[in-house]
């Protein structure tokens, strides 16, 4: 469930991870504490940046056919006050969603005005992002099904978001991990935050480690150049957020060895914000020792206001 916002994460990552190999040798701890810190100040950046996910105000399932959007109460999907009356049609089919704007609206593609266009979702190569004042929109794509998702460039949250509490950088919690394969990698069923949404990865295997002698293992998920991870623990729902965490790795190398690293852990969207759509940790993935590594999370502090008119 990669969208295009969490490719910058993943890159990220990859360029930290990359730094040192697998089995750890030459790591510079006050190089690699520097890093981390860089990593979680980007990371801050880029959830109040466009792409980020503060400055969501709605998501809407648009079923087949017509569906209307604008601030006027009548409307299907209905828009914050600022956003002009009608803004258009949204037509779902086969094909993806097209916009068909109404007469005298400014709605922009890369700038441009547009009158009608097909809004490819996120999952293509090529996702739009159109924009009316400063609201931007965009069409997901999740276990088949399409949504919208609306975000305002100046929602007050975003000024407002604080530092994201996480613990003390532990490098025993930077972890060499071994893949162990399936015979044939499975399609996972895992639950989402949203109900009745599935999320459905491939796993090519689980990931073992060791931590204080104990011996430990997650299912990995097919990410491209890199897996995916959604786990629990025992600070889950205390400390950390209650779905779980995410974190990548690098694929293992010749070996099947990777580096699994807890101080990269981070909160998913959906800790800050009810109009993402993300995967919960399997009861598979739930740890039963506490990773104190990684990003916490006060539900009193960082979760951003409901959508608003």
């Amino acid at each position: 469930m990669k969208s295009t916002a969490e490719k910058w994460t993943v890159a990220v990552f990859v360029c930290l991870l990359s730094a040192c190999s697998p089995k750890q040798e030459g790591v510079d701890p006050a190089a690699y504490e520097a890093e981390v810190f860089e990593w979680r100040q980007e990371r801050l950046e880029h959830l109040k940046g466009p792409e980020g996910y503060l400055n969501l105000v709605g998501l809407y399932w648009l079923p087949d056919g017509i569906t209307r959007i604008g601030s006027d109460a009548e409307n299907d999907i209905v828009f914050p006050q600022s956003a002009a009356l009608s803004i258009g049609e949204l037509h779902a089919g086969e094909e993806g969603v097209r916009i068909v704007v109404a007469d005298d609206v400014d709605v922009r593609h890369e700038g441009q005005p547009i009158s009608e266009i097909l809004i490819s979702d996120d999952t293509t190569s090529n996702p739009v992002t159109l924009t009316h004042g400063s609201f931007a929109w965009t069409v997901i794509l999740r276990d088949g099904r399409f949504a919208l998702r609306l975000r305002d460039l100046q929602h007050p949250a975003i000024a407002a978001f604080p530092p994201i509490e996480s613990y003390p950088i532990d490098p025993a919690m930077r972890l060499t991990a071994t893949m162990r394969a399936y015979d044939v990698p499975k399609v996972v069923n895992v639950g989402t935050t949203i109900e009745g949404l599935g999320y459905n990865p491939e796993s090519p295997g689980t990931l073992a480690f060791e931590i204080d002698d104990q011996d430990f293992e997650l299912e990995a998920y097919s990410s491209g150049d890199s897996l995916f991870f959604v786990f629990g623990d025992a600070t889950s729902g205390r400390e950390t957020y209650p779905a779980g965490r995410f974190v990548y790795t690098e694929l293992p190398d010749a070996d099947g060895k990777t580096v699994l690293d807890f101080n990269l852990a981070y909160n998913p969207p959906c800790a800050f914000n009810e109009f993402a759509t993300c995967p919960v940790a399997s009861p598979r993935n739930r740890l039963s020792v506490a990773i104190e590594a990684g990003e916490k999370f006060d539900p009193e502090v960082h979760s951003t206001p409901d959508g608003y008119h």
